[in-house]
């Protein structure tokens, strides 16, 4: 861990307190699924996406495509008006499929746990390959999506725009224990109350120790 001074050391924890405290500090994940795969899908469908509308779709599509070769086999024609709410659906229902057959020719059907494995996967990136390796195979990960990007920088525990800049930045100054919770209770924190554009600092249980309230 990056060597901090007591006293941000001190902020930093009780930050983490804070937030287990009020969330839970439980890992968890909010798009809906039965399996590895379907985690995957549904992460690349929540691209520049609500977990709701993602929740929404896969309730049908997890129907309609019970297995990897259904999915492996699927018209992108079709795909496309099966995923078209989610946005991005030209470029989200290709890669579902190209991954898909990927899966099955390359991993015997079975979703890899390593980094490097799954960001070779057509449509998967470093958020995506986290949110399965924390969620599914209970490995330290940190995800970095617009909630945690922003709120992280608004606390001033990191400085950058740039997501992997910042994934590594949290890994410097979270105990690794925290990674996945870290993830989950800023995203509902982000849901709650620092909601961007409008936040609720009058509100938040975070005001005395976070740089950016306006309260």
């Amino acid at each position: 861990m990056k060597k901090l001074s007591k006293k941000e050391r001190e902020r930093i924890d009780e930050i983490i307190r804070r937030l287990i405290e009020r969330y839970g500090g439980e890992s968890r994940t909010y798009l809906e699924h039965n399996n590895a795969w379907q985690l995957l899908f549904a992460t690349i469908l929540s691209a520049q996406c609500t977990d709701a509308r993602v929740n929404i779709v896969t309730k049908d599509l997890f129907r309609k495509y019970k297995t990897l070769e259904d999915f492996a086999g699927a018209d992108l024609k079709e795909m496309e008006k099966d995923i078209y709410s989610t946005g991005f659906y030209h470029n989200k229902a290709k890669n579902i499929i190209a991954c898909a057959r990927m899966l099955l020719s390359e991993y015997g059907g079975e979703v890899p746990k390593e980094l490097e494995k799954l960001i070779v996967l057509p449509g998967v990136g470093r958020k995506t390959a986290n949110v399965v390796r924390g969620n599914i195979f209970d490995i330290p990960s940190i995800v970095v999506d617009t909630h945690v990007k922003r709120i992280s920088k608004k606390l001033g525990i990191t400085t950058t725009e740039d997501p992997v800049k910042a994934e590594f930045e949290l890994m410097e100054v979270l105990p690794e224990s925290v990674w996945i919770i870290w993830n989950l209770d800023v995203i509902a924190l982000g849901r709650e109350i620092c909601v961007a554009g409008t936040p609720k600092c009058d509100r938040c249980f975070l005001a005395d120790v976070c740089p950016s309230c306006k309260g």
